[in-house]
């Protein structure tokens, strides 16, 4: 039984990939893919790094306008270059580029905006002296002595105690990275559970742990844990100039219940540019699918996991005693919705819509006088109030794709 936190209530979060790499505007991972020495991505990434138009409080704007109740930004990826005044290096922004203690900003931004705070953390550390290097493909395997990974360790472990006890309270922390193994991570997570007794951690950096996370695929976690799906709005994380592969608000609210209806989170992410301004595809994709959750609301927040198979027109999900059927693929003016194993009391449309004619014939429910084509070219959300919790008539044995 998962015990229900601000997370499961707030079912969506931004994603926030931010450094050196967003001035090379090819992805977060240009320093490996394209060989940079330090000395080489310093002065073709770091420098122009400027960050003139920053404004965390315009990032919390877009997030809440979105529907989104958190927030998580990459602190250090695996570059390296740190976005506080770490005492550790001076591969940071406080010296170099936006001059500027950035994670400050954006955790008092975010606070105010009543959002929750969370920060990505990269164990791995490209150009450091001790880590295994810049240029596997893909990643080290192996350290090259344990003088220099308990150096290493003791390394990234100050900087995470200063990310724990200099900005107040800290609702999640985002691990990546966390290669090659061992990194001492059940050690450090108890740690920093110390210093954050309410904190969320993700599962990359092992036991002990809360959340665990896929990327790029909607996958859930083991039983009894909170998960959350990680998902980019074109292909990459970091600022890409070229890549123009977006999603729209439609695929957004499709990937949200998808996400829902099985009781987990969509933590979606926004790749600013060099600049620190998200680019105008993302914002308008992220409003225009916030207005769609503002149109049909109340649905998301503390959703359950939904115990109806799939469908041919759309996703359903759950919360309480009502089921909602989100219509992706418009089935005409009627909706024949099976394996229902509670009395319907009554069905309406969420989005203020008034109530439907249906009739319901023992596990079948026949929805009827729904408008055709639909009114909204996103979705048509109906919601069915039923007697007690929702529970299905044919639970799901087998993957209608045999293996």
């Amino acid at each position: 039984m998962i015990m229900k936190t601000w997370y499961n209530h707030a079912r969506y979060g931004m994603f926030i990939h931010w450094g050196p790499y967003s001035a090379a505007a090819r992805g977060e991972w240009v320093a490996n893919r394209e060989l940079y020495s330090k000395e080489e991505y310093t002065e073709e990434c770091v420098r122009p790094f400027t960050a003139a138009r920053f404004d965390p409080r315009e990032w919390a704007r877009v997030a809440r306008a979105a529907g989104m109740g958190y927030v998580v930004l990459t602190s250090r990826h695996h570059d390296g270059f740190c976005l506080w005044d770490t005492a550790t290096t001076d591969f940071k922004s406080t010296l170099l580029g936006p001059g500027r203690d950035v994670v400050r900003e954006y955790v008092d931004a975010i606070r105010e905006a009543g959002l929750k705070v969370g920060l990505y953390y990269s164990v791995a550390d490209w150009f450091h002296p001790d880590y295994p290097g810049a240029h596997a493909r893909d990643w080290p395997q192996c350290w090259p002595d344990e003088e220099k990974r308990r150096r290493f360790v003791q390394f990234y472990h100050t900087q995470l105690e200063e990310l724990m006890t200099r900005y107040g309270r800290i609702d999640l922390l985002w691990y990546d990275g966390c290669i090659p193994s061992p990194t001492d991570g059940e050690i450090i997570n108890t740690r920093v559970r110390q210093l954050q007794p309410h904190m969320l951690i993700n599962n990359r950096n092992g036991e002990p742990y809360d959340v665990h996370c896929s990327e790029q695929i909607i996958k859930p976690g083991p039983a009894g844990k909170l998960w959350e799906a990680g998902m980019t709005l074109n292909d990459n994380w970091g600022y890409h100039a070229g890549d123009r592969q977006w999603k729209n608000a439609r695929a957004v609210v499709r990937m949200l219940t998808e996400t829902a209806s099985i009781a987990g989170n969509l933590l979606l992410n926004v790749g600013p540019m060099a600049d620190g301004a998200i680019p105008r595809e993302s914002v308008d994709i992220l409003l225009e699918a916030g207005a769609w959750l503002r149109r049909n609301p109340g649905w998301l927040a503390d959703s359950g996991r939904s115990p109806f198979g799939w469908t041919n027109w759309g996703r359903i999900t759950v919360k309480d005693d009502r089921v909602y059927l989100h219509v992706f693929n418009s089935t005409g003016s009627r909706l024949r919705v099976a394996d229902i194993g509670n009395r319907v009391l009554r069905v309406s449309y969420l989005d203020g819509g008034g109530a439907l004619p249906f009739t319901q014939k023992g596990d079948l429910v026949i929805i009827d006088g729904i408008q055709s084509p639909p009114k909204d070219p996103i979705a048509t959300t109906i919601m069915m109030e039923v007697d007690g919790r929702p529970r299905t008539t044919r639970p799901q044995t087998s993957f209608w794709i045999p293996e």
